[in-house]
């Protein structure tokens, strides 16, 4: 007995580990404070008046950006709780491509307040079913009250969502020309699910064209696929029409012996024939394709010049170091498939004209400096490529992320068919509704849904100090207007009311077209507070210590 209780008091002072251990508070309290110091990176980033981001990396690659995902994916993090934080962002960016800024910040406010909550004795388990409750019970709301139906989503409506999503992003004043762009791209792949007749528009049909020069009012929408690069020699054709394109993966050069393979020659009549043979059978390989109807040849690997006088001759367009993922593109549009060698099962070579795609057209196109080759009307998919043009590469990038978000928020918008007002419309909301759902429970997690009501306002509030206006007024009226909305049924209409970042005012924001998709908020909401539940259940930290090396 004596020597049992020595060993449990040895083992309370120090772990059997080669690390150290931090328990309870203390822990907690580091990763809060982990957490709240990502947000605090992205949150004067949020809205339409948000500031932009310079992060520079180990390389001294510069990036600028508004983007939360991006920022978040730049830094590198250190702190594990913190790095939860960050896969968030990325979660919502592959989920809803929207709305990454919000969630890290909401994540963040809502750690805190339970931090404080938990410090004030009361158990971590409560509060995370508070927290749990109060997400099902605002989905819930979202849901019955504040969802607008638009079955018969015109035109209109995409475009003020796209509006919406750009008007925070770097070139907020040409919101309405980059909507523009977004939701004519986002028409031209418009494609329904044979199987379900859904209609779905897959993002990654819209090919972006990055190309210096102009300003970004140049860019332009172009249908069909463009890809970089001019064909391979002069003397072919500019444009063929009714396309058969075949996609190889192999080199149409002179072919060599593989490395380390030598051939002793002992008749040297015969080393003439060798060479002929090397000769002939890239032009056999070229005779396969063009037989098999192919006018259109693009591979990943060089073509010699010797191989490019067969395809002149053939009237063929051949392009030569395309990009891989092009290719699969290009396969993806036009029910082609990528060869990756000509051997058959037979041990031959053969091509067979299944393997081809086919478009309607095909043609160079000088684009800037640049020659490119487009794809029109392929035959399984529809594409449609963005031709970006800008001053500088920083802001090229920012276009991009920017188009893509608002992409994908009109693709949520058109695929779910249901919107929400912004502008910390939805927050406010929630944040009113919460608080009176919160003191009908007669049970702990009445606290915990009261402080998970006031970190939603941690929305409009931002949004208002990014707008340089008084935060704590505007917040005030905004929910004065909610509370109103909510209690009293003639007033119905004041629950469309949010915030607009321009002139510091409350409005209608349904009216005024400041919309986002629903499912961008629902997940939002959904993410933050699994994120946040995450970090607060650890209580414990281990940290071993790296091992030293040559013990």
């Amino acid at each position: 007995e004596h020597f049992a209780a020595q060993r449990s008091v040895a083992m309370q002072n120090s772990l059997a580990i080669a690390g150290e251990r931090t328990t309870g508070a203390e822990v907690r309290t580091q990763n809060v404070t982990a957490a709240l110091s990502v947000a605090n990176v992205v949150k004067s980033s949020l809205g339409p008046v948000g500031l932009d981001k310079m992060l520079v990396d180990d390389l001294g690659e510069v990036t600028i950006t508004n983007d939360g995902a991006t920022i978040l994916n730049q830094l590198e993090v250190e702190h594990p709780a913190a790095r939860v934080l960050v896969q968030l962002s990325e979660m919502q960016d592959k989920e809803v491509g929207d709305g990454t800024t919000s969630v890290v910040i909401l994540a963040a406010e809502l750690l805190k307040r339970a931090n404080e909550l938990v410090k004030n004795s009361i158990h971590p388990t409560s509060v995370m079913t508070g927290y749990r409750l109060a997400m099902k019970e605002s989905i819930k709301y979202i849901k019955d009250q504040l969802i607008v139906k638009t079955d018969k989503l015109g035109r209109e409506i995409g475009f003020q969502i796209a509006k919406t999503t750009l008007s925070s992003k770097i070139f907020g004043r040409e919101s309405d020309f980059f909507a523009n762009l977004a939701i004519d791209a986002m028409a031209m792949v418009k494609d329904v699910n044979p199987d379900t007749g859904k209609t779905f528009y897959p993002v990654k049909a819209v090919n972006i064209v990055k190309q210096h020069g102009g300003s970004a009012k140049d860019s332009r929408l172009l249908q069909g696929y463009a890809m970089f690069g001019g064909r391979a020699a002069q003397g072919m054709p500019r444009y063929i029409k009714g396309a058969k394109i075949a996609l190889l993966d192999i080199d149409l050069r002179k072919t060599k012996m593989a490395m380390g393979v030598s051939v002793v020659v002992t008749d040297p009549s015969k080393l003439e024939e060798i060479r002929k043979r090397e000769a002939d059978i890239t032009k056999e390989r070229i005779e396969l394709l063009i037989n098999a109807g192919a006018n259109v040849i693009l591979t990943t690997k060089g073509i010699d010049d010797m191989a490019l006088k067969y395809f002149v001759e053939g009237g063929c367009i051949a392009l030569r170091r395309c990009k891989k993922e092009d290719l699969r593109r290009i396969a993806k549009l036009t029910g082609g498939t990528m060869m990756i060698t000509l051997a058959d099962m037979e041990g031959n070579e053969s091509f067979d004209t299944s393997m081809l795609g086919i478009a309607d057209e095909v043609f160079e196109e000088r684009i800037g400096d640049d020659d490119y080759l487009v794809m029109k009307g392929g035959k399984t998919q529809r594409a449609s490529t963005l031709l970006l043009r800008g001053a500088n590469s920083h802001m090229l990038d920012e276009v991009e992320r920017s188009l893509h978000d608002a992409m994908c928020a009109v693709k949520r918008a058109l695929e779910s068919s249901s919107v929400v007002p912004g502008g910390g419309c939805v927050e406010a909301a929630l944040s009113i509704y919460l608080e009176n759902f919160a003191t009908t429970l007669g049970s702990r997690e009445q606290l915990a849904i009261a402080e998970f009501a006031e970190s939603l306002l941690v929305i409009p509030k931002q949004l208002a100090v990014n707008a340089a206006q008084d935060a704590t007024d505007i917040v005030a009226k905004l929910r004065a207007n909610h509370n109103a909305a909510q209690t009293d049924a003639t007033k119905a209409e004041l629950r469309w009311y949010g915030l607009d970042c321009i002139s510091g005012n409350i409005q209608n924001n349904l009216a005024a077209g400041i919309i986002e998709p629903a499912i961008s908020k629902v997940k939002m909401i959904q993410f933050a507070t699994e994120a946040a539940i995450t970090v607060l259940r650890i209580d414990d930290i281990i940290k071993l210590h790296p091992q030293e090396e040559g013990q």
